[in-house]
Formats: structure tokens, sequence, C-alpha cells
């Protein structure tokens, strides 16, 4: 598997489900994915959601994406930092490809819009296949 394999998954299966640490205590909560690309793995947010300042206060992370098929299917985790963006043509591309969150009355210009990306770390697939296989880590 490549990393090609990994933004196609990811672009195809959305539903996402992202883990920070808040002290000693993990947290994981489902979200939907943005977009992959060559770049990286970006995600955006909400200024006041508790997961974004978990991430400011420690930006390692793992998202685990999962394509069901029939009783099981196939799941993908991505470890690394994530890297916060300011910059004005994501959060452009962000509310064209997002027209829901005019709905709560972001634009561009909102400092409360948070775009982040995870742009290097491991990744790998896991299937019911390869369940006591060894993990064949995918560096990007």
């Amino acid at each position: 598997m490549t990393k090609q394999d990994c933004i196609k998954f990811t672009n195809e299966n959305p539903i996402c489900y992202l883990a920070t640490a808040e002290n000693d205590q993990p947290r994981v909560r489902a979200l939907g994915f943005w977009f992959a690309d060559e770049t990286g793995f970006y995600f955006q947010t909400g200024g006041v959601k508790e997961f974004y300042s978990q991430l400011v206060k420690n930006p390692k992370t793992e998202v685990c994406f999962f394509k069901q098929e029939n009783m099981i299917g196939t799941m993908l985790r991505i470890a690394g930092k994530v890297e916060f963006l300011n910059d004005i043509k994501f959060k452009e591309k962000a509310m064209n490809d997002r027209p829901f969150l005019k709905s709560f009355g972001l634009t561009a210009q909102s400092p409360e819009l948070i775009i982040f990306r995870i742009p290097h770390g491991q990744a790998h697939f896991w299937t019911m296949e390869t369940n006591f296989a060894p993990k064949e880590i995918i560096e990007f």
C-alpha cells in the first residue's frame, strides 16, 4: 500500500474518528473529514471545539477511517502531528466545499474557522485477512 492508497481511501470514506488527549484522558470523536492530497490530510473545525484546544496543547493525533464491507471491513489508521493553517485560500476553499459553515455565521475571515492538516506521519491498513500479520507501515 502507498500514500496514494491512503489519500484515495480517506477521500472515499470521509467519516473518521479523531483521537486527542486531555491531561491523561484519551478523547475520541467522529468527524466529517474534509479532503486529502499529496500535501496532507485536511480537516476543518470551529475554534470553540474542545478538540481544537486539545490539539493546540498536544498536536499528536491518530485518525481512524473505516469502510464497512458486509460484517467486517477495512480500516485505515493515520498518526502524526497536526499543523494549523491560517491561510485565506484554504479558508475560502472550506467555505466553498462546506456551505453549511455559513449557517454557523462563519466566513473565510472568521478567526473561529480553524484549518488543520496532518502533513507527515505513519499510516496502516487493517483487514480481517491481515489481522495477525505485522503492520505494513506507510510513511508519508
